[in-house]
């Protein structure tokens, strides 16, 4: 595995401390603006870096790479190379980018050539997603849930510490950062009532969670251990699983989520991979009781990773309400993708997994409207817009993430969406 970049590495595009996107990082994303079709892209700072540009003037030299396929709308077969190829292009991109590399630097035409602002560009969803899998694995979220809709003293059901409980969602829904959701239709059964209504959802949900992108297929039959399972895993974004709520409590028995979740997914638009991530590793919690052989692993396998959620109102400025962070999941991703594989289930090239929502344990680091207002109980104040209990239209989701190093932070960009109102 390709070690991460040291922190005292500086480019000669400047980049601020802020900066989502430092040399440190160099996430792979799809971009396309005005005069350049949908392609591969690294981001630094507030460019982008055309990689099919700088295979074009032989500065790309990296071993393993096809031409083809720096020039498709999607990275699955950039990724299919395997990150020997991936981690060498990461590479041979931070050794153009070093503030003493001239290359690129003192040349304007390769410049003009190789570099596109990001603010000029239009982001794309950054793989073809084939399956997605949507996982249960924050203690502290499972626990609110059963505490409100069950049994307080036995909030979590008698499996939840035995394996990283998950469902199969619905692939074609998840869009990228900026593309708006319409507020879903479907039946509720309110308070007291003998027979369901149909119509909006009165609890529009959001859900703070991390996806990671598989980069390897395997044989059906083929499981992945888990001290395999990270050579299986390409990189990680951040993914908003809007939810309504009182369509989901209708529906949920006995198979589960299904239209309260499917009607749209929204993701970050940049991967940053699991080499970036190396100096974020912790440890995580305690699991008690002993997980089955098959879950046990060793070393470090999850992230200091800060999230927040923030939301906009038509007109007013975003406002934080959830602050969070990825190393509360009690599951990890090595253990999500090993019972996902236990059963001999076959994984693609781009395949997405969803952590599930990430809580922390203090309420103001719950990942979602339903814990954050505690069942539209305890709403959340939006300085000059009133409160919240959930999701309103016109609002804005906004989900932000970074890891902090000294002086830099390794980040994804946003994951925002705004809620229009249902079509009647």
């Amino acid at each position: 595995m390709t070690r991460s970049a040291e922190p005292t590495q500086k480019s000669w595009i400047e980049t601020a401390p802020d900066s989502d996107f430092p040399i440190q990082n160099l996430p792979f994303g799809i971009f396309r603006t005005s005069d350049r079709s949908a392609r591969p892209g690294i981001a630094i700072g507030d460019y982008i870096v055309d990689l099919s540009a700088l295979f074009q003037a032989n500065l790309l030299n990296v071993r393993g790479i096809i031409a083809s396929v720096l020039t498709q709308p999607y990275l699955n077969d950039l990724i299919a190379l395997g990150k020997n190829t991936t981690n060498g292009i990461r590479e041979r991109v931070r050794e153009l980018l070093f503030e003493d590399t001239p290359d690129i630097r003192d040349n304007l035409n390769l410049r003009e050539r190789c570099l596109v602002r990001r603010s000029t560009a239009e982001m794309q969803v950054p793989v073809q997603i084939g399956d997605y899998t949507d996982f249960y694995s924050s203690i502290d979220h499972a626990t609110n849930v059963g505490t409100m809709f069950r049994d307080p003293n036995n909030a979590l059901l008698p499996n939840w510490k035995h394996m990283p409980v998950g469902y199969h969602g619905r692939a074609s829904s998840i869009v990228v950062s900026g593309t708006p959701i319409r507020r879903p239709k479907g039946q509720q059964m309110l308070e007291g009532a003998a027979a369901p209504i149909f119509g909006p959802t009165r609890q529009l949900d959001f859900e703070l969670e991390v996806a990671f992108v598989t980069g390897k297929l395997t044989e059906l039959g083929q499981s992945i251990p888990t001290n395999k399972a990270e050579d299986c895993i390409f990189g990680i974004l951040l993914f908003d699983d809007l939810s309504a709520r009182d369509i989901q409590k209708w529906e949920y028995v006995p198979l589960g989520p299904f239209l309260a979740k499917n009607f749209g997914s929204v993701i970050s638009p940049w991967i940053v991979t699991l080499e970036a991530l190396e100096p974020f590793r912790v440890k995580g919690a305690e699991q008690d009781p002993a997980v089955l052989p098959y879950l046990t692993f060793e070393g470090k396998k999850n992230y200091d990773i800060h999230l927040e959620v923030a939301i906009q109102p038509t007109g007013g400025n975003p406002f934080t309400v959830s602050k969070s962070n990825f190393k509360h999941l009690y599951w990890n991703m090595c253990q999500q993708l090993a019972h996902q594989t236990v059963n001999g289930c076959n994984i693609n090239v781009g395949d997405l997994y969803a952590s599930g929502t990430i809580s922390g344990p203090d309420p103001g680091s719950y990942g979602s409207m339903l814990e954050l207002a505690w069942k539209g109980t305890k709403p959340v104040k939006i300085p000059g817009f009133g409160e919240r209990k959930f999701i309103e239209d016109g609002d804005v989701i906004i989900m932000r993430g970074w890891a902090q190093g000294k002086g830099y932070r390794v980040g994804f960009g946003e994951c925002r969406c705004e809620i229009l109102p249902a079509i009647l």
